[in-house]
């Protein structure tokens, strides 16, 4: 079965083929640094991480482009509450979600592109759109002229008449029409340019960087469905307007919600990842971003963390038993049949996870009946699913590997299992509880088995 994904532009599933024969050219719209990352912006890393793991496990080389918005209004406002530099804090909030990238096991993408480094690019296709005879300088501004452009709404699938008008006319000719330059402020950053100082338009600066770095035409453009509009709809009419063919696939994932209402840093209702990841640990929450389909809404709830922390133990659990077994899993294990079947049904992770959870019980069950073979096979195979769906705990592991975290656990924890075990045996079990409930209080799970104690983070 191919790829088949979900193009929002065409409002269909359809076969997925890249434009150039085995390379895939992606581009995420990432964050606007003004700050910390909460739940919302995870959801996207891990989504467009799976589907760049899916993509690569199926023979691509998958060329990941991801921008940083490091110029904006809010930013600007943000930053002078702080009482600093609105590049100091655009450089803080980057640091921040790179770690969060990173402690949910998300790869690091081919590109990282900041705003602030693309201006000449972002002049040159101003230029580009005036010339085509769709924008117009007013006011020290810039603007892109909507009605211009008969296919204007074709990704949100709008009439214009039908849009909302912006409440900030300023100098436009029409309301719907959007800012490609604003014109500098008394106390904001500026760039000089042919019509005056000012700086970029939001829209204006995916344009300007995934075409300098992907191309005029390449093949996924990805974000969350609350950027279909504008955002998205603008990008596409800018670069539409000067004939380049831009994404031929749109992929936006769904919301995550808090009383059914988007999770959003301007509603005031965001959950943020330092303080979800102070009482959770990150395989759980990757495992909770990733087991519902990309494209569905999902409501947040500390029970649900929890959920997914018990079924994600499920499968831990029995990788660290099979691996004591039978060391490391095969490097070139084929894939279950039913799980490339989800994968290839538009990222199917809910019936992909659900091919994981019984192969995981199908290998507990060869364990127990000493069923090697059978074991082993289920061993390879959930290694593999695990790695595709970026699950697999070893990758969990070498976070903090830099701060010796990792090491000073590895050398500590068989020391303070040897004493537990050594209590028990001379059965000074309040000794042993001691030392289990230390562990716990520390966040370490200590499990009794047949083979001895075993251990687990969460």
């Amino acid at each position: 079965m191919a790829l088949r994904l979900y193009d929002t532009k065409s409002r269909s599933v359809r076969d997925f083929e890249p434009l150039t024969p085995g390379v895939v050219t992606l581009y995420v719209c990432g964050a606007t640094v003004q700050s910390a990352p909460h739940l919302g912006h995870l959801r996207s890393a891990v989504a467009f991480d799976v589907l760049r793991r899916w993509l690569e496990a199926s023979g691509w080389d998958v060329k990941h482009v991801r921008n940083v918005t490091d110029i904006d209004d809010k930013i600007i406002a943000n930053a002078a509450a702080q009482g600093v530099e609105w590049w100091e804090l655009g450089t803080a909030v980057t640091w921040q979600f790179e770690d969060a990238y990173d402690q949910l096991n998300c790869l690091r993408p081919t590109g990282e592109p900041r705003a602030t480094g693309h201006i000449t690019e972002m002049i040159e296709l101003i230029q580009r759109i005036l010339d085509a005879g769709h924008g117009y300088a007013a006011g020290g501004d810039v603007y892109f002229d909507v009605r211009s452009l008969p296919s204007y709404g074709e990704l949100s699938n709008q009439q214009p008449d039908a849009m909302q008008a912006s409440a900030d006319t300023g100098a436009k000719r029409d309301s719907l029409d959007f800012a490609l330059w604003k014109g500098a402020k008394p106390g904001e950053p500026s760039w000089n340019t042919p019509w005056g100082p000012g700086r970029p338009g939001w829209h204006l600066e995916c344009s300007a960087m995934v075409t300098k770095y992907l191309g005029p035409t390449f093949d996924i453009h990805g974000g969350g469905r609350d950027l279909r509009f504008p955002h998205h709809e603008n990008e596409l009419a800018q670069s539409a307007s000067v004939g380049d063919g831009f994404a031929r696939f749109w992929l936006h994932h769904g919301m995550i919600n808090t009383g059914g209402t988007k999770m959003s840093k301007s509603l005031g209702n965001s959950t943020y990842i330092s303080d979800i990841l102070a009482a959770a640990t990150p395989q759980a929450l990757r495992y909770y971003l990733t087991a519902p389909h990309y494209r569905s809404d999902t409501e947040w709830g500390e029970g649900d963390l929890a959920e997914a922390a018990t079924a994600y133990g499920r499968i831990e659990n029995f990788l660290t038993r099979a691996g004591e077994r039978f060391g490391a899993p095969a490097t070139e294990a084929a894939l279950p049949d039913a799980f490339v079947a989800a994968m290839n049904d538009d990222l199917s992770t809910p019936a992909a996870v659900g091919v994981v959870h019984d192969t995981v019980r199908a290998g507990n069950a060869a364990l127990a009946d000493g069923l090697d073979d059978a074991a082993r096979s289920s061993f390879d195979a959930v290694a593999g699913m695990t790695k595709v769906l970026g699950l697999w705990p070893a990758d969990f592991a070498n976070v903090g590997d830099e701060s010796g975290l990792k090491r000073v656990l590895d050398q500590t924890m068989p020391a303070l299992l040897s004493a537990r075990q050594a209590a028990r045996e001379r059965k000074d079990f309040a000794e042993s509880d001691r030392i289990r409930d230390a562990l716990a209080a520390a966040g370490v799970v200590v499990e009794d088995t047949a083979d001895g104690p075993r251990w687990r983070i969460g």
